[in-house]
């Protein structure tokens, strides 16, 4: 096999890697060849162990398909560097299960790494340091579970514990697994209760066992991921507000996480943001960071109560600093 044809099928294998499918006339053109040549291209990644297999159609094309080993994989440096960066990642993470696998592949990568980008990958570990807390650990294999669940339509019947620790039976039909960066969130039908429902993975009790596949159906929400926020950011919570705050959406973003409350663009200078929380007392002092104004547009009588008091108290704070000790009803100190 000479160089020219070596680069070439290297070339073929990186446009099959990219796109799902690519017509025969397609191949021909990026590689610069006939359609002849690429059937012989073809030929000779199959007799290297490559599964690729021939489309339908009327030009007719070609796919990777998935083999019995796993040859190598091509990755440009961009690719090979963000690889590295999540399998250390996910050597520190939160899937339980995958920890000493990533590593190993995390060695074999650097190994192979050339310098220029064995550099990088070395920076951003240096640079990077994982913040300690608690944080819930998922069970890889559950989670493998749930993901090939939602990609082949398949039913799931799992025990589920609630935020207050009830137990219950749950039979779903799951759509899509939503990462927060700290836990992870199922967004799925649940059969029983004929409603859509969002479940914390990491308290579903063991391995899912998943049953009949099903029709999917219309999805709760176009954007998943601001309907998860929605729901964990208010929903679960007795003290909520809606609030419509002097600032774009993308500015307030800083300030407030997708786990923390739901933002809405209103125009360009304006959004309107879902909260909520267990603990009353703690609102107003959360609001009050965000160092942006904003107006109540709904909320129980009590947080109005709450957010008046705790305003009052700083206004009355300093007005007593610019009055002096007598505004507290109190003598001056004459300690000496």
């Amino acid at each position: 096999m000479t160089t020219g044809t070596s680069a070439r099928l290297l070339r073929l294998l990186s446009l099959l890697q990219a796109r799902r499918d690519w017509p025969g006339a397609d191949l021909a053109d990026r590689l610069q060849v006939d359609v002849r040549t690429v059937r012989r291209d073809v030929e000779r990644l199959r007799e290297l162990g490559y599964p690729v297999h021939a489309t339908p159609g009327v030009a007719g094309g070609y796919r990777l398909g998935a083999g019995a080993a796993l040859p190598p994989l091509l990755l440009d440096d961009d690719e090979a560097v963000a690889v590295a960066v999540g399998l250390r990642t996910a050597a520190n993470g939160t899937v339980s299960g995958i920890e000493e696998t990533s590593v190993r592949a995390l060695a074999k990568l650097e190994q192979v790494l050339p310098a220029r980008l064995r550099h990088r990958v070395t920076a951003l570990n240096t640079a990077m340091i994982p913040l300690g807390g608690v944080v819930p650990v998922i069970d890889a294999a559950a989670l493998t579970v749930i993901a090939s669940a939602c990609r082949d339509h398949q039913r799931l019947r799992f025990g589920y514990r609630s935020h207050n620790g009830d137990v219950s039976e749950r039979y779903i039909e799951p759509l899509r697994l939503v990462h927060t960066g700290r836990r992870w969130y199922l967004v799925a039908f649940d059969l029983d209760r004929d409603d859509w429902r969002t479940f914390r993975v990491d308290r579903i009790d063991g391995v899912p066992a998943a049953s009949f596949r099903f029709t999917p159906r219309e999805p709760p929400a176009e954007d998943l991921a601001a309907y998860v926020s929605r729901g964990i950011t208010s929903s679960p919570y007795p003290h909520r507000m809606v609030l419509r705050v002097n600032a774009p959406a993308d500015a307030l973003a800083e300030y407030v996480s997708p786990t923390a409350g739901a933002i809405e663009a209103i125009d360009e200078h304006t959004c309107r943001v879902r909260v909520g929380s267990s603990d009353l007392s703690v609102m107003p002092y959360y609001l009050a960071h965000w160092d942006v104004d904003f107006v109540v547009e709904e909320a129980p009588d009590e947080v109005k109560e709450r957010l008046r008091l705790v305003a009052d108290r700083f206004a009355r704070a300093v007005d007593r600093v610019r009055s002096g000790p007598r505004a507290f009803g109190q003598q001056a100190d004459r300690t000496e």
